[in-house]
């Protein structure tokens, strides 16, 4: 929002909100119902193709998000490193109401004027007419508005709205007032308009006209460097008539310079180009990839958490995953592509953070949650060329996320440094904060607690330091009870390990079997059946210690999220959300490796090892990390 908002500022579909799409719904049926019942002589393919154009402009428009947005955690070309906020991710979430404002418009001209109906599908003399009016008289008119909206009065009560992006990505190219956004169209109509009253307007003209600004848009906020120097060694000239990422990017950080549209001939002629603009053109162009210091490896979920993902849609990215009803739309794209990542998938970078002491990077091995039963080679082949390009690069932790960690895939990843013992790269699994996140969940007043679901290395380090506490642990079946009895964390003479010493009959004291279930605080592990679930008694609060968060079945009980802490604002370009975690949320295993490289530790965490949980709890609260609220609200 501009910092004093003129008229006109919001969208007039503003309160539609998600529905704003059905003002377009009549004008589509009734195109598609005029070609079906007129003769063929009568039909008009052109307004019958606007439906199809404006997908097509939400299509480009988001190759262009999810290319830059990858691009840019890589780092190579990057021009600023500074990285973007949530509050960012909310401003710009409406980039399509340009795209639906320019469906009603054409819609509403092709109805009304005779001449831009029933238009052919090409004509060569009005494809120029259109670009030679747009060099000309466009080019010219927008560098003037531009400067005018930079004045006082209009900046703060509109274009501010558009500057409040330092950092730029290419949807920030459209993310401006609604009487703003009319200006803009105003001057693109110019050759449109001029063309459809000379009656040499073509359906290829206005398709081809709005893809080249959509493309020079998106090119010039995408805050990466792409177009090759060499064009411009080969012709000089070039540098007058179109524009550089790098060019526009100085327009958002120093304001007042660098004011043209897509060709800086006009900030040239009236000096205010900005002298700094060949210098960072070059310095972007020659920026290597990040170098980094912590990894935290994780994979896809269910079929629809593509779409979640950071290089996938911004808006779901920016909020927890939950189903949403409208990607079934999407379903034959989300079968293509669970199809390609079956065949061919390689691990890529999908996010990147960072604090005042490391770089951070979030890597995503292309394989979704059904995948870790059926494919185990394939994935452990993944995981271990992930940890060893890790390692090539320098990196000090690298974190096994979700499923990518488990006794029967990896042995929580000891394999892979049994393997490659030369390994510099630490490997974590980051249960043993895990382990203090849902030691700090439960109750100072608890004395008993039911233990159910699965039996991993994560519930007997958990039933350990409870047993140390004088907590009862209850389990359900003897099967669980002889797991947790049985198997005992590492021995290890170093001092961050939790060495074996502990009083075996005390901990069996702790441990019961028993057949009931009316403890009101349960741990639940992967496995837990609904059935079991409905047993427990009313106000039950259910505290996960796996990754993956149970099903909510009871509206008279509470649900604590997954192992999680809150990260410190000093932590930055966190502007998605990990899986179902709210905002600003990370997992305590992702957690682990962070702090794990802040405090310098030499160790891997992995196999049976689990690291002196008090210690590592006190330092992720050292650096920054807070614990976690229950949710508000219940089922």
């Amino acid at each position: 929002m501009a910092s004093t908002p003129g008229i006109l500022t919001d969208w007039p579909w503003k309160t539609l909100g998600s529905f704003k799409y059905v003002i377009l719904a009549p004008w589509v049926v009734h195109s598609i119902y005029q070609y079906v019942v007129k003769d063929e002589t009568e039909r008009d393919v052109s307004s019958l193709v606007i439906f199809p154009f404006l997908l097509w402009r939400i299509i480009h428009n988001q190759i262009w998000i999810s290319v830059s947005r990858y691009r840019t955690a890589k780092g190579n070309a990057r021009i600023l490193d500074k990285g973007i906020e949530f509050d960012q991710v909310d401003r710009e979430g409406n980039w399509d109401d340009q795209i639906l404002l320019n469906g009603l418009l054409l819609y509403i001209v092709s109805y009304v004027m005779e001449e831009a109906s029933k238009l052919p599908l090409w004509r060569t003399d009005g494809m120029v007419i259109i670009f030679l009016l747009h060099i000309g008289p466009v080019e010219f008119l927008y560098y003037w508005l531009h400067r005018a909206l930079h004045h006082h009065y209009l900046y703060s009560r509109y274009h501010s709205h558009h500057h409040s992006s330092i950092v730029t990505q290419p949807i920030t190219s459209v993310i401006h007032p609604f009487v703003e956004e009319l200006a803009y169209f105003g001057l693109f109509a110019i050759p449109i308009m001029t063309a459809v009253f000379s009656g040499t307007m073509s359906v290829a003209a206005y398709v081809v006209y709005i893809t080249y600004i959509d493309f020079m848009n998106n090119m010039g906020h995408c805050n990466f460097e792409f177009i090759p120097n060499r064009l411009f060694t080969i012709f000089p000239p070039l540098k007058f008539l179109i524009y550089t990422p790098s060019f526009h990017s100085l327009h958002h950080t120093k304001f007042r310079t660098n004011y043209s549209l897509f060709m800086p001939f006009y900030d040239y002629i009236y000096a205010t180009f900005d002298k700094s603009s060949d210098t960072l053109y070059k310095e972007s162009l020659r920026k290597e990839e990040d170098v980094v210091d912590v990894v935290h490896l994780t994979h896809l979920t269910s079929p629809e958490s593509i779409y979640h993902l950071r290089l996938g849609f911004a808006t779901l990215a920016s909020r927890p995953h939950t189903s949403t009803w409208y990607l079934w739309l999407l379903y034959p794209i989300t079968l293509v592509s669970m199809l390609l990542t079956w065949i061919y998938g390689r691990t890529f970078v999908v996010e990147r953070n960072q604090t005042n002491e490391l770089n951070m990077q979030t890597w995503m091995i292309p394989k979704y949650k059904f995948q870790f039963l059926l494919q185990w080679e394939p994935i452990n082949r993944l995981i271990e060329e992930a940890i060893i390009k890790a390692d090539q690069k320098g990196c000090k932790v690298l974190t096994l996320g979700l499923l990518n960690q488990g006794d029967e895939l990896n042995k929580h990843g000891a394999i892979y440094v049994e393997r490659n013992p030369k390994l510099k790269v630490r490997v974590v699994d980051g249960n043993s904060l895990a382990v203090a996140v849902v030691l700090n969940n439960i109750p100072k007043f608890a004395t008993q607690v039911l233990l159910i679901g699965k039996v991993t290395k994560l519930a007997c380090a958990i039933y350990h330091s409870l047993s140390k506490r004088g907590i009862q642990i209850v389990v359900l079946n003897e099967q669980n009870y002889k797991k947790l009895i049985n198997r005992k964390p590492s021995n290890n003479n170093n001092a961050n390990i939790i060495n074996n010493n502990n009083n075996n009959n005390f901990e069996e004291a702790t441990l019961l079997l028993s057949t009931a279930s009316s403890q009101n605080i349960w741990l639940v592990g992967d496995g837990i059946r609904d059935e079991e679930q409905l047993k427990a008694p009313k106000g039950t609060t259910f505290i996960p210690f796996s990754q993956f968060p149970p099903k909510i079945l009871r509206k008279d009980c509470f649900y604590h999220y997954t192992p999680a802490l809150k990260v410190p604002s000093s932590l930055q370009n966190l502007h998605s959300c990990e899986n179902w975690l709210p905002r600003r949320v990370m997992s305590a295993w992702r957690v682990a490796g962070i702090v794990h490289a802040m405090e310098g530790w030499t160790e891997h965490e992995c196999g049976d090892a689990i690291f002196d949980v008090e210690q590592v709890w006190l330092a992720s609260l050292r650096h920054g990390f807070q614990p976690l609220e229950m949710p508000a609200t219940t089922a």
